[in-house]
């Protein structure tokens, strides 16, 4: 489920920008679709989006992998993003690895020596904020502990308790209890839990989207996310608001002009994720009116920013245009680490996106090394970049081998 390491008001985005008011509508576009999908701190009001697009020479579907996200398992894109931990917890060795242990007890050993001193001090314990700091650390069964000693007065804890028992964090995995404390904040009257209702309601999502503790219910899913992510509501979930982006590309809703609303919504509050699907959404004409102006300012912003699957689609675009050289640059900078989940956590993005980003930016590349173009010719490299292809992503990279050798690319 969606943790948090103190639980704050659930609507900020990155830079702190609040939600703007508008809604849905059945248009789509700006006077100036650059402009209006590219920078995630502008605030505008949805425009118009029901003008035809001009007629225009057909074009092939997209491959497998290179267009709006939709049609993969529904585990590629549900799993949530954590907030990050501090770089000192995030570098301890995995567990189970040497040192582990020891590492483990001198961090539980210097927590308890923090809190002690801060009680002698005349700080009275606060159970909340003594699991968060456990938490925080990765030492799960102390911060379960503290947290259980005010699951009935606390509502931060409950939170943090329904995460670790939906997770099994320092615990057994238990989703239908995690569920159960997602339902109390969500059903909850306290202003106490006023600010933890959106996030709440997007954790219910997962569940029933998922079917773990609940029966699984896409269109009960779909509820709660649209409650989670409201328009209106200054502290809604931006996730929810990405992640309704996605559901509504998905076959079994697909809307691409909700699809399109939701994902300019959470990319207005500065989801990373959402501002590469608008761009992809601008490149093909899906959801919106073509435009490849307005395509490339999002997927560049969005490459700048970390997000891998604008920086494969940016790689294809420069190479199918024959700026080779754009596109072997960009291509080397994008495969160069080889670690899906360590970028995937950098960027919140998922995994299975970021690994069809680099499967990409690895193929154009095979292509230019085994060509000559943009870059000096190198077959034994081709060889390298192309098997990595098909490891990243075998879908990706066999559609593209198949638009190779019938001279599309």
């Amino acid at each position: 489920m969606e943790r948090r390491r103190v639980p704050p008001q659930a609507g900020l985005g990155p830079g702190g920008h609040r939600h703007r008011s508008g809604g849905p509508s059945d248009g789509a576009g700006d006077s100036d679709p650059a402009r209006a999908a590219a920078a995630p701190p502008r605030h505008r009001t949805p425009a118009r989006r029901d003008r035809a697009p001009p007629a225009r020479r057909a074009r092939p579907e997209p491959p497998s992998g290179a267009g709006l996200p939709g049609g993969f398992d529904r585990r590629c894109w549900m799993a949530l993003h954590c907030e990050r931990l501090p770089p000192d917890c995030s570098a301890q060795p995995a567990s189970g690895t040497p040192g582990d242990e020891r590492i483990h007890a001198a961090l539980f050993a210097k927590l308890k020596e923090l809190l002690v001193r801060r009680a002698s001090d005349g700080d009275p314990p606060a159970p909340f904020l003594d699991g968060q700091r456990y938490y925080e650390q990765g030492l799960y069964e102390e911060a379960l502990k503290q947290f259980k000693k005010i699951e009935d007065t606390d509502f931060q804890a409950m939170y943090q308790l329904g995460v670790m028992y939906y997770d099994g964090l320092g615990t057994e995995e238990d989703p239908e209890r995690g569920v159960e404390y997602m339902n109390k904040i969500f059903n909850s009257d306290s202003p106490k839990a006023r600010h933890l209702k959106a996030a709440a309601a997007y954790n219910l999502g997962r569940a029933y989207y998922e079917g773990r503790g609940v029966k699984r219910s896409t269109k009960e899913a779909e509820r709660l996310w649209l409650i989670a992510a409201d328009y209106r509501n200054p502290k809604a979930s931006v996730k929810a608001m990405s992640t309704l982006g996605m559901l509504y590309s998905m076959p079994v809703l697909k809307d691409l002009k909700k699809a399109f609303f939701w994902h300019s919504e959470a990319c207005n509050n500065g989801n990373l994720e959402s501002q590469g699907a608008l761009g992809i959404m601008y490149l093909y004409g899906q959801g919106i009116r073509q435009n490849t102006k307005a395509a490339l300012k999002c997927l560049r912003e969005a490459a700048e920013r970390g997000n891998i699957y604008a920086q494969g689609h940016l790689v294809e675009y420069y190479y199918t245009k024959k700026f080779y050289s754009k596109a072997a640059t960009l291509a080397k900078r994008t495969t160069e680490n080889n670690d899906i989940n360590m970028l995937a956590k950098k960027a919140d993005c998922h995994p299975t996106y970021v690994a069809k980003g680099v499967a990409m930016a690895a193929f154009y590349l095979a292509r230019c090394l085994q060509l000559g173009r943009g870059i000096k010719q190198d077959q034994d490299a081709a060889k390298i970049y192309y098997s990595k292809a098909c490891h990243l992503d075998p879908a990706v990279a066999s559609d593209l081998e198949v638009a190779a050798n019938l001279g599309r690319i």
